[in-house]
């Protein structure tokens, strides 16, 4: 059995990933900001199997709260093995064009907390000598477009972070992987037009269970993203910005 942390455990990704990890008779500890929302996430998981399930309300902007939530979270499970970072919103592009406030609000929630969380669950995994620490980042964090620049910069952010987190933290057999998803059919994503690039939470679960199994560094979900994102982070920089995307 692992103790497994979620944060941000209220998302439709996470939710699934919860699922799967229940199913196993894992031990789970749910953080997000609708208490009522965990606690029904919370009921379900134990029907499908979980050895046990905690709750903890806390919105990830507030970094003074996350000692006390990684407090409650080991004092729940007697311990910690696997963190899932798993929250963040989707941001109006156009609106933080014209707000700072706006902009900075958008990387605070997708970048800078995830850094702050971050950086807690490295030194605790540090601090014990094991762990794995997963993140979710995104595919739009590989180059920035005009489409949704301020969302991608964070996401840019928290992966290179990542690359060093890793870096250090490898030497003790600690995993840190960064999960790039790219169009998935979520609430935050309802008002898109889908087409066959988009998958659903379920497929992105899966592979985040099997990435965390098979202790890997990064992983684009689905794979076929590697092969898009590779395309396009080589088009060079005079032509890629005459482009519309």
């Amino acid at each position: 059995m692992h103790r497994i942390l979620i944060i941000g455990a209220t998302s439709a990704i996470a939710e699934a990933t919860a699922r799967l990890w229940a199913a196993r008779g894992e031990a789970l500890f749910l953080v997000g900001r609708n208490t009522a929302r965990l606690d029904a996430i919370a009921a379900d998981l134990r029907v499908r199997g979980a050895a046990s399930v905690g709750c903890f309300a806390m919105d990830a902007c507030d970094t003074p709260a996350h000692a006390a939530m990684l407090e409650a979270a080991e004092s729940a499970m007697g311990g910690l093995d696997v963190a899932l970072i798993a929250h963040g919103s989707l941001p109006d592009q156009k609106a933080c064009e014209s707000s700072v406030e706006k902009a900075l609000h958008e990387i605070d929630i997708n970048g800078l907390s995830v850094v702050a969380l971050a950086t807690r669950l490295g030194e605790k995994f540090a601090a014990q000598g094991r762990g794995s620490l997963a993140v979710i980042g995104s595919v739009a964090g590989d180059r920035g477009r005009q489409s949704n620049y301020v969302y991608g910069a964070a996401k840019g952010m928290v992966s290179l972070f990542l690359q060093g987190l890793r870096n250090r933290l490898a030497k003790q057999g600690i995993q840190v992987l960064t999960i790039k998803p790219g169009f998935v059919d979520t609430p935050m994503t309802a008002t898109f037009s889908k087409g066959a690039l988009w998958a659903k939470p379920e497929a992105i679960a899966q592979g985040i269970v099997r990435a965390i199994d098979r202790n890997k560094d990064e992983v684009y979900l689905p794979a076929f993203w590697w092969l898009i994102m590779t395309i396009i982070r080589h088009v060079p920089e005079r032509i890629f910005k005459r482009l519309s995307l």
